[in-house]
């Protein structure tokens, strides 16, 4: 007897048991019912054990299994085909195909011709594969190569309705080059890709500003008062500047509302020997400073000493017009510079300075 059966047992009898004891004790009872009370306590606690081994019982022959039948497997021919290119949707990146191709043959009339079914059967296995590969991109391979063991993978017949053909195994790749050749195209495409739409970006940009932020100098203003809208003073000193830049963006001149808004343009200095007006912080004309006194030109010299003198302001008729000529004579002398003193004897006149090398710069005293 098993744990099971005897606990149910025992709580089927108890139960009983209180049931009956309830009812006796409420009805009062003759002392003879009690012991029969208990015979049919025992009776039916025989009964429960007897029922509950015999639906056991049957329960287990029920479960109990029986005797497997060995399976039986049919055994097909097979052939391994590998290294077989299959093309892609892009021209001349082909993929490598390689399968095990299964077969197995029909029924044929007594007049058909004699066949090889291996090779029915793997020329019916690539057929079925081309279909599904022609139109994949090669990048895809590992995709392409689950795809195929479904399609490939059941039972079909061929063209010639001699055999049937699947294959499983399947392994579909591309050759390492052409993956490195693919990588390197499309990294260019993403970056054309980026090229082309930065370009776009600045082509936008620059149409923008130029027809319409820059298109006139009002355009410009109102554009620079939109992003800075509390900055109206600020505005205002800039409108100067922006009609210049508006102006430059559009290749024309400041318009003329807006040329007294506009500061001009630093002056550049005037070369010397110009009849500039422009006066020098000593006072004397800036357009007469010689700074080639050596050239070996005579006109040159000529023009360079004239000129010295008109910026010291002496004239040929003054006084000291002599004296500042045996000036100059004797620091040249003191210079070693002959060339220097010729040209000034050959414009004024010999001179017959009192030292050859000494210059002795009078002093007040001297008349």
């Amino acid at each position: 007897m098993r744990s099971g059966q005897k606990t149910m047992t025992l709580f089927v009898t108890i139960i009983l048991g209180l049931i009956l004891v309830i009812l006796g004790l409420s009805t009062s009872w003759p002392p003879w019912a009690w012991p029969a009370t208990a015979m049919l306590l025992l009776l039916i606690a025989a009964v429960t054990h007897n029922a509950l081994s015999r639906g056991a019982d049957e329960v287990s022959s029920a479960a109990a299994p029986g005797p497997q039948p060995e399976l039986f497997t049919l055994e097909r021919p097979e052939r391994r085909v590998t290294h077989v290119a299959l093309p892609s949707a892009t021209p001349d990146y082909d993929f490598s195909f390689a399968a095990t191709v299964l077969w197995a043959e029909l029924e044929a009339p007594e007049d058909a011709p004699v066949i090889n079914p291996a090779g029915l059967a793997v020329n019916a296995i690539l057929q079925r594969a081309q279909q599904l590969t022609e139109g994949q991109p090669p990048t895809r391979s590992a995709f392409v190569q689950h795809q195929l063991n479904g399609a490939l993978g059941t039972m079909r017949m061929d063209p010639t309705g001699r055999v049937l053909a699947m294959a499983q195994d399947v392994s579909l790749s591309l050759p390492e080059q052409d993956r490195e050749r693919l990588s390197k195209l499309s990294d260019v495409r993403k970056d054309e890709d980026v090229w082309e739409h930065e370009r776009n970006y600045e082509r936008s940009k620059r149409t923008y500003l130029g027809n319409d932020v820059l298109k006139d100098a009002g355009s410009a203003v109102v554009w620079w008062l939109s992003r800075n809208d509390e900055e109206v003073e600020g505005t205002v000193d800039r409108i100067g500047l922006l009609a210049r830049l508006s102006a430059a963006a559009n290749n024309d001149v400041v318009a003329p509302p807006f040329e007294h808004l506009v500061s001009p343009p630093l002056s550049v200095a005037e070369p010397f020997g110009t009849d500039s007006e422009q006066q020098s912080p000593t006072g004397w004309a800036d357009d007469s400073i010689p700074y080639e006194a050596g050239t070996s030109d005579e006109a040159a010299g000529t023009d360079t000493v004239d000129a010295f003198l008109k910026w010291f302001g002496i004239s040929p008729d003054a006084p000291e017009h002599d004296l500042f000529v045996e000036r100059l004579i004797k620091l040249a002398h003191a210079h070693d510079k002959p060339d220097v003193v010729d040209d000034i004897r050959r414009r004024f006149g010999p001179q017959d300075p009192d030292g050859d090398d000494d210059v002795s710069m009078p002093n007040g005293s001297d008349g």
